[in-house]
């Protein structure tokens, strides 16, 4: 992305998935948190000087505005995330920053709030908490060679249901094979790992299906 055509261009397409749109670093704590969600998801691009319908407005002392990102990523930002920042001038008085995030294979990356770490994940347009089970699916897929389990009763319940219903969550799963929460949560992160389920991350609950469903 070396233009301001190219900008303008991803801009159009609206904030998604692997793009998002900030005016100005305002609130940097606040942003590094969607650098975050695309490096723990899929990877993106964030647009500063952008506006939220997506015109490309720029912003005055652009550089002053890298450096107050650049200082939150390194900062607050565990482990370190590797990203590119482009800086392209939109007139003699304003520019525009593109932050290139990869995918990254040393997820979760996380924020420290007091003593809680808090990772986060990219739906859709939006970025949003990681549970407690993407952050173990997110540590773990990682080294998730020979992944062994024993198919039982609870692995036999929730395939059944399944295949009745396009996804389960961890409340109804642990209702539905009346067993305590860790149990669940351990059982359906490693069906994930192993490749059998995929996860629906969601701020209401996440949700995990079978493959069959993609």
């Amino acid at each position: 992305m070396t233009t301001i055509q190219d900008i303008t261009k991803l801009a159009r397409k609206g904030e998604g998935l692997h793009v998002e749109f900030k005016k100005k670093a305002a609130h940097p704590e606040k942003i590094v948190k969607e650098i975050i969600a695309m490096a723990n998801t899929d990877g993106g691009h964030l647009l500063l000087g952008v506006d939220d319908d997506g015109t490309v407005s720029g912003q005055r002392h652009i550089e002053e505005e890298v450096y107050a990102m650049d200082k939150a990523i390194k900062e607050l930002i565990h482990p370190p995330i590797k990203l590119t920042c482009t800086v392209k001038a939109l007139n003699q008085k304003k520019g525009v920053a593109i932050y290139k995030i990869d995918k990254s294979a040393s997820a979760p990356h996380y924020l420290r709030e007091g003593k809680k770490k808090k990772a986060y994940v990219r739906v859709a347009d939006r970025s949003i908490q990681a549970s407690r089970e993407m952050w173990e699916i997110m540590k773990r897929k990682n080294n998730s060679n020979n992944v062994i389990f024993k198919y039982g009763k609870k692995e036999e319940l929730l395939m059944k249901a399944l295949a009745n219903q396009p996804y389960i969550t961890l409340k109804e799963f642990m209702n539905m094979a009346r067993i305590p929460v860790y149990i669940a949560s351990k059982t359906l992160v490693k069906l994930v790992i192993a490749n059998v389920l995929e996860v629906m991350p969601q701020e209401s609950g996440d949700r995990f299906k079978t493959k069959a469903h993609l």
